[in-house]
């Protein structure tokens, strides 16, 4: 399947979509602290969700277990909701989608729990920074290429590894959809189209690029077991720059 641009409606629905993903992290950002459980989280995404009649995109996906991704310190992406108790100094990546009548929002973002280390705080920063500048690019006429080298730029100027295996993705009535966006340049000559809908996800780590899977088949974390951190947006391809879905419209 090529990549498909899609029509106004389903924009409209994706919109939607993507406004629940929001309101998900808007209260990820209430309530993570020290104490709680990534179950909990968990329960919570489900709730508000399903509040908002959508379904949880994540949940059953080639059999994942859960509504949303919850990755700790080195555990990059895929992480299990769980019984783990979150603690102080901890960072958690969220990674939620919603789907509203057939159409995904996903967007994922690394927060910190109670007070986090300087080097953790300007992780977070930097990886942040580092999706906004792929969104920049994220402009009719540029190539895909343009995205992935802003992020790697990002990377690259504050010397932190990048998570080569994984990367973003075209979205929309499938959570992933072509085309895969690496977080580094490829000379991929891919001209991005209006109409084109795309997750941007930078995952950047404090020490090497190198990740590994756990034994669950899902958790993929630093080789070096140092803290990784994540952040998505879905976004459309428009004339004037990207036009982020997963976000709560002023």
């Amino acid at each position: 399947m090529g990549i498909t641009r899609k029509s106004g409606y389903e924009i409209k629905l994706m919109r939607e979509a993507g406004r629940v993903v929001a309101l998900v992290h808007a209260e990820m950002k209430k309530i993570i602290k020290p104490g709680i459980t990534t179950k909990y989280l968990d329960e919570i995404a489900y709730q508000i969700i399903k509040d908002h009649k959508c379904d949880p995109t994540f949940l059953g996906y080639n059999g994942f277990p859960a509504t949303i991704c919850a990755s700790v310190n080195e555990q990059v992406v895929h992480g299990f909701p769980s019984d783990r108790i979150l603690k102080d100094g901890d960072i958690i990546s969220v990674d939620v989608g919603a789907t509203y009548r057939g159409f995904v929002g996903d967007s994922a973002w690394t927060y910190p729990v109670g007070e986090i280390s300087d080097e953790c705080k300007k992780l977070l920063e930097i990886t942040e920074k580092a999706l906004f500048a792929g969104l920049s690019k994220l402009k009719t006429g540029n190539l895909l290429d343009d995205v992935s080298g802003a992020i790697e730029d990002v990377a690259n100027e504050n010397h932190y590894g990048i998570v080569r295996q994984y990367g973003g993705h075209g979205v929309g009535s499938k959570m992933h959809e072509e085309p895969f966006v690496f977080n580094y340049r490829v000379k991929n000559s891919l001209i991005l189209k209006t109409g084109m809908t795309i997750a941007i996800e930078p995952m950047l780590n404090i020490g090497c690029d190198d990740v590994e899977v756990l034994e669950d088949e899902w958790t993929v974390v630093t080789k070096d077991k140092k803290p990784s951190a994540h952040f998505e947006h879905t976004a459309l391809v428009t004339e004037n720059g990207a036009d982020i879905l997963t976000k709560i419209p002023e």
